[in-house]
């Protein structure tokens, strides 16, 4: 079996990687990194000349960023029903708000968090138009569904709900009942609530 090593740490996006892992229910190594320390030594930096996590490696398979670490696992492991069939229109939806996620929404959320304003009349110039309109059109997706792809709780749905979970906690998203209630959903998954056991545990070692 190819190995997955998987590097991150406790307080980092690597917490979607760490709970999409947990859904596929692979086996795999954690190499938990220090930001001061290890995330910056030359062995990690041949990993990602970033000097960021989360990183994934799986044989001769590299991947950071955290939506194409979600995205490759569900592709690699399609026996795990992490992405709609290619036949299948809900494939469409998926791709859709994962991209969607990791473009207007989180580009959105950290203009808002960093108080950078858009000059009237420039909105065309962003990728996201303005944090409202990209919050509404989330909403509106949510709004009659279990999960983004109808039924079907994909990949897009831990990155998407991450998102939504930790922009509500830290009060840069507003808490919109649809979003309160899709998260619920999601955090009372049985991969999400250990993936955040590993994280918390880690977190309380010295």
């Amino acid at each position: 079996m190819t190995k997955l090593t998987f590097y991150t740490n406790p307080q980092s996006r690597g917490r979607i990687a760490h709970w999409m892992l947990e859904e596929i229910a692979e086996p795999y190594e954690t190499v938990w990194l220090d930001y001061a320390t290890t995330m910056r030594a030359p062995e990690y930096i041949a990993v990602n000349p970033m000097g960021k996590v989360p990183a994934l490696q799986h044989g001769t398979a590299l991947v950071t960023e955290t939506a194409a670490i979600c995205a490759y696992l569900a592709d690699r492991f399609p026996e795990k029903n992490l992405i709609p069939p290619a036949n299948d229109p809900a494939r469409a939806a998926y791709f859709r708000w994962l991209f969607f996620a990791a473009g207007p929404l989180e580009q959105a959320v950290t203009a808002k968090s960093l108080g950078w304003q858009i000059p009237e009349g420039k909105y065309a110039f962003v990728g996201f138009g303005s944090y409202e309109k990209t919050i509404d059109t989330l909403e509106q997706a949510l709004a009659n569904t279990t999960y983004l792809c109808g039924e079907q709780f994909t990949a897009a749905d831990v990155y998407v709900g991450s998102h939504l979970g930790w922009g509500m906690l830290f009060g840069t998203i507003e808490k919109y009942p649809v979003f309160e209630a899709y998260v619920a959903r999601l955090y009372a998954r049985p991969a999400y609530l250990q993936a955040n056991r590993l994280n918390e545990e880690k977190l309380k070692q010295p």
